[in-house]
């Protein structure tokens, strides 16, 4: 992990909103999913409940109509069928019938009649004064001549208001006759207003013209093609049952529940807005959303929680990180220091020693006073400035070397990459003498600065160096370092003419703890922390080798953008 982003603020925020969104969408997602599936399911199940229940209901409803009309046209047709024409004439005989059938079907049986074959009501008993009415012109007397058994649509009729006939043919000495029965309105109503369930579910029959046979609340807004075009579908079958849903004329979403009635002559339809007929089916929607949306709430706090204590976890790491890896880039420093301490010693000693015989020779100059006093004098001031130069020698060695090894902060400034070459090579020239290599440099002038920690590469330098020395070993050889402009970067060259690195180790040489060195001779971490540095830094190491030839460390420094020439 770059350690510039691990220092910075903002980079922990946007870690801790990762690691939450994450957590939320992995979480989430199969809540999503389930809710989904649970949710599909339960309303195709829920649905498929209601409308089971409504076909229920409107077979169970079709049943009681159906009985009704039946039962008194049952009536009917016994009282046809059991007693002859001049009987039921009589008016005192169809009056006993008539009370008779009051007295088992209750007033839903208006009236009676008896009609001859040219259509004369020859025989009336009712509250209406119908004796001797002539039905000959009209529709029902005509369905009635070619049926046995006959029961009407609601129509006014002679009497002004609603009402049902029915009637039942039969051939008595030759002659034909036709019994009938008025049904009361209210009554036959009353069978299916039974059927209205909550506030906007009725029930309703519609003929094959349209024509509503019950009533209908004022505020319905119904469309009759649906329940003529059911009629016609049916084709007179009496077990076709339809569950649809639509919209009514107000836009509103409606289930509308048909089935057939009187040999397919009617429709007995139940109608019910959908909000009202699947309110539970919502309800439990809205539960569902509300659980869902809590379940959402209480998953994103968690999530912001759980990444708030992830990130406090990983930077407490990060500052451990920091710490070991600055320990270890201190180490690094020192290993580096004690592989050149023999040519350090040496590039000391050499100073000491002159400084020491300049000291002797002082002595001898004060002892002698043989020697001419301005003889003596010139020696004192040579011995004296030599004893100096030799000194300034010594401490700027030693200040390289305290600068090198003290322990700092990476500081990023600007810096020249060219002057950090010199001090370096400075500081391995002793121990590169020792081991018969020659150093040079070939350093391209008027390069521009870069930011970067000037110890941190006085490191990595030093340890590529280093390396370069130790693969060349006693043998000797030469390394070369080059500084040159390449686009948008500075590349520092190093290159030695050792045996050159292997394929099969090129992938891994900048993997912690792997050397090729002997044991005790390397911990395999130099290059490792040259890498780290580099990419901590923006840069980056990369490496060509051949066997036999030598290998060249390739070091890119990215420039800053407002010095970048493309930029």
């Amino acid at each position: 992990m770059d350690e510039k982003e691990n220092r910075n603020p903002a980079y922990y925020r946007k870690l801790r909103s990762t690691i939450a969104l994450i957590v939320i969408i992995a979480a989430i997602t199969p809540l999503i999913i389930i809710s989904a599936i649970t949710r599909h399911y339960f309303q195709v199940s829920y649905r498929e409940k209601v409308l089971s229940l409504s076909g229920s209901l409107i077979s169970k409803h079709k049943l009681i109509v159906e009985t009704f009309l039946n039962e008194r046209l049952s009536a009917l047709r016994v009282d046809a069928m059991s007693y002859s024409f001049q009987e039921l004439t009589r008016p005192e005989f169809l009056a006993q019938r008539l009370a008779v059938l009051q007295s088992e079907y209750g007033p839903s049986i208006v009236d009676l009649g008896v009609i001859d074959d040219q259509g004369t009501q020859v025989a009336y008993v009712g509250p209406f004064k119908l004796q001797g009415a002539n039905y000959s012109a009209t529709p029902w007397f005509k369905e009635a001549v070619r049926r046995e058994h006959y029961v009407s649509d609601v129509f006014r009729g002679l009497r002004g208001m609603p009402h049902i006939v029915m009637t039942f043919r039969h051939e008595d000495q030759g002659k034909s006759w036709i019994l009938r029965c008025t049904i009361d309105y209210e009554t036959f109503n009353s069978l299916v207003d039974k059927m209205r369930i909550g506030k906007t579910g009725y029930a309703f029959i519609v003929n094959k013209a349209g024509d509503f046979q019950t009533k209908v609340p004022p505020e319905a807004k119904l469309p009759r093609e649906p329940y003529v075009n059911f009629l016609a579908s049916a084709g007179g079958s009496q077990n076709l049952t339809e569950v649809v849903e639509r919209d009514d004329e107000t836009g509103n979403e409606c289930m509308n529940v048909m089935t057939s009635l009187k040999e397919g002559d009617w429709v007995l339809a139940h109608f019910q807005r959908c909000d009202e007929a699947y309110a539970d089916l919502y309800s439990a929607r809205l539960f569902a959303v509300s659980t869902f949306l809590l379940g959402v709430a209480a998953i994103i706090v968690v999530a912001v929680l759980l990444s708030g204590r992830i990130v406090k976890y990983i930077i407490r790491s990060d500052e451990k990180n920091r710490s070991m890896n600055e320990q270890l880039v201190q180490a690094g420093k020192l290993a580096a220091l004690g592989e050149m301490a023999a040519g350090i010693a040496h590039e000391i000693n050499n100073p000491l020693g002159i400084m020491l015989q300049e000291a002797g020779w002082i002595q001898d100059l004060l002892e002698d006073d043989e020697q001419e006093e301005q003889n003596k004098e010139y020696e004192l001031t040579r011995s004296l400035n030599k004893i100096q130069i030799q000194g300034g020698r010594c401490k700027e060695i030693t200040h390289k070397l305290l600068s090198f090894a003290r322990k700092t902060d990476p500081i990023l400034q600007n810096a020249g990459i060219n002057e950090l070459i010199e001090e370096v090579a400075a500081l391995s020239e002793q121990r590169a003498r020792f081991s018969n290599i020659s150093i040079s440099t070939a350093l391209e002038e008027n390069l521009p600065s870069v930011r970067v920690s000037q110890s941190e590469v006085q490191q990595v330098l030093l340890n590529l160096i280093n390396n370069s020395m130790d693969a060349m070993d006693s043998k000797g050889g030469k390394i070369k370092i080059r500084s040159r402009l390449d686009g948008d970067q500075i590349v520092v060259d190093v290159s030695d003419t050792g045996p050159g690195i292997p394929k099969a180790n090129m992938e891994r040489i900048f993997e912690p703890f792997f050397t090729t060195k002997p044991v005790g001779k390397g911990t395999g971490l130099g290059l490792s922390i040259c890498y780290g540095i580099m990419k901590k830094m923006g840069g980056q190491i990369t490496i060509s080798s051949e066997l036999g030839h030598g290998t060249t460390f390739h070091v890119h420094f990215p420039l800053n953008e407002e010095q970048n020439p493309q930029s």
